[in-house]
């Protein structure tokens, strides 16, 4: 098979919603639909020791929740298909940002009880701004939710995008019988979990649809619809300004399938990724790819850090030399792999689209550029975003020193949590996006490197970068505490507002710069 025919295969893309919204879930079902799995974990199976395939950290299975973005990569008809789950937890947004530079389409979950959530609207932001296609899916139609004109509605003018409704709901909870496909011209009826039947529209007599009120209630709807909504355009799909817009319910598999059909017809395939000398087209013989996410320990027992690499353009081989272009060293790629959560298998070959892993023995950062050949070209910066919380960290025993420093070490690299180091004395400083990722890095030192932790807290602060090469430090006290990122970079640590505001005025030699004004992501985490 050609490149370009490999290329026309794929399609890579994330799921994206509020914390509880049903990722997870909607997840689970394509996987099923792809036979990778026999049957669908609970996000929260604790009682049955089932658990969601995509959740494969021990603490997502006990708290119920994802912490950490995963790849899954298998073929459903004729695509090869590349999902990227991501945290749905404000506090690991980062990680999802990052994520969100690897994919080419965005499937974003909405709540039909609760509408466009918090979360959902920073995520829909980052999507924007980077012109990627999302496609909607609301969910638990099975449950009495809000109005669906009303939902379209606040799509529209919470998030700024037009609407087009693939199907539309016949009723809802107790009262649903199904969905009216308007693109595919039939009926699906709910038949109860799991259950579903496709009646064509000229049968739908014979099933007896036609007698129930809310069936009258919602061809009134569909000729609204037609008379008043927005028309169907691929184009300003694969523009980001109309999402197509889908009725079901993840939990009881009902409309997901129909959802996952049309969702592959119409979503991007691999798509031109920007570098600093130009677009690169996905067709380009030479390859190409950059790493978006690294990650520790997905195997415990032989404690691997794994770099997960998006591949951009031309054929990955297995053993082929490529030029890591941030340091101009040869690297040979003989261990790489492909992912289903934490389960792996050795790839052999890759294209554009895909997503694959490549054993890193801590050579390599978030952000780097691989090249076939000669190439020194990179693709674009990954957005960087500052920390709010900040706590001081030691190991509560001397003598797990070595762990201790590998721990931090791998788990920072990895993107888990920032690292910073006090001017004054040296002392380690951990910032995050929120409480949770604390939890979650003291859980996974504890589990993955046998280090109990001893935290200090420094409560909320303002980061601030320093600009200047040179400075005196003696301007700098408790209230503006001077530090240094993982990148040796100077930064000050500000107790509030106020404090920031006279060091501005009184310190007007020093310039400081705010790391996320100076991206394209400013105003998503506001």
């Amino acid at each position: 098979m050609s490149l370009q025919q490999e290329i026309n295969k794929r399609r890579t893309f994330a799921i994206i919603s509020h914390p509880d919204a049903g990722k997870t879930t909607l997840t689970e079902k394509l996987l099923y639909f792809g036979q990778v799995i026999r049957s669908t974990g609970t996000v929260k199976g604790k009682k049955t020791g089932q658990y969601a395939a995509s959740d494969w950290m021990e603490i997502e299975k006990k708290r119920g929740i994802s912490v950490t973005s995963s790849v899954m990569s298998f073929p459903y008809h004729d695509f090869h298909v590349n999902i990227l789950d991501t945290p749905g937890h404000e506090d690991f947004s980062e990680d999802t940002y990052r994520t969100l530079t690897a994919v080419d389409s965005v499937v974003m979950i909405i709540d039909s009880t609760k509408g466009v959530e918090p979360q959902t609207i920073k995520l829909f932001k980052v999507c924007r701004m980077r012109g990627i296609p999302i496609f909607t899916f609301i969910n638990k139609l099975d449950r009495e939710g809000r109005e669906p004109l009303e939902l379209l509605s606040e799509i529209e003018e919470v998030l700024g995008i037009e609407s087009y409704p693939m199907n539309w709901p016949i009723g809802m909870g107790k009262r649903f019988l199904g969905i009216y496909d308007r693109f595919n011209d039939r009926i699906v009826q709910f038949k109860g979990e799991e259950k579903e039947e496709i009646i064509p529209l000229q049968e739908v007599a014979s099933h007896g649809i036609e007698e129930h009120h809310v069936y009258q209630e919602t061809l009134g709807e569909i000729e609204l619809l037609e008379e008043a909504g927005n028309e169907f355009s691929p184009e300003r799909v694969k523009k980001g300004e109309l999402t197509p817009v889908f009725f079901g319910s993840a939990l009881a598999n009902f409309g997901v399938q129909t959802f996952f059909d049309t969702f592959l017809q119409f979503a991007a395939q691999p798509q031109p990724r920007k570098t600093n000398e130009g677009l690169v087209e996905p067709e380009t013989n030479q390859f190409s790819g950059y790493i978006f996410k690294i990650q520790a320990n997905m195997n415990p027992a032989h404690r691997d850090r794994i770099a997960f690499l998006r591949v951009c353009s031309g054929k990955f081989e297995r053993g082929m030399s490529v030029n890591l272009s941030r340091t101009n060293k040869i690297i040979k790629l003989n261990q790489t792999q492909a992912f289903m959560a934490k389960d792996r298998d050795t790839v052999d070959e890759a294209y554009p689209g895909d997503i694959i892993g490549i054993y890193d023995p801590n050579i390599y950062q978030i952000g780097d550029t691989l090249i076939e050949g000669k190439g020194q070209y990179h693709y674009e910066e990954l957005p960087q975003f500052p920390p709010e919380l900040f706590r001081r960290v030691q190991a509560k025993n001397v003598m797990k020193a070595k762990q201790f420093r590998k721990g931090i070490e791998q788990l920072v690299q990895e993107g888990a949590i920032q690292l910073f180091r006090q001017d004054l004395n040296d002392s380690i400083i951990l910032g995050a996006v929120g409480q949770l990722q604390f939890e979650v890095f003291e859980y996974r030192m504890k589990a993955e490197y046998n280090v109990d932790l001893e935290f200090t807290s420094l409560g909320e602060r303002i980061p601030r970068w320093i600009k200047n090469e040179k400075f005196e430090k003696r301007f700098f006290d408790s209230r503006s505490m001077l530090v240094r990122d993982r990148y040796g970079a100077y930064a000050v640590l500000f107790e509030n507002e106020f404090t920031l505001r006279y060091f501005l005025e009184n310190q007007k030699d020093i310039e400081l710069v705010d790391l996320f004004v100076e991206n394209d992501y400013q105003g998503v985490t506001s």
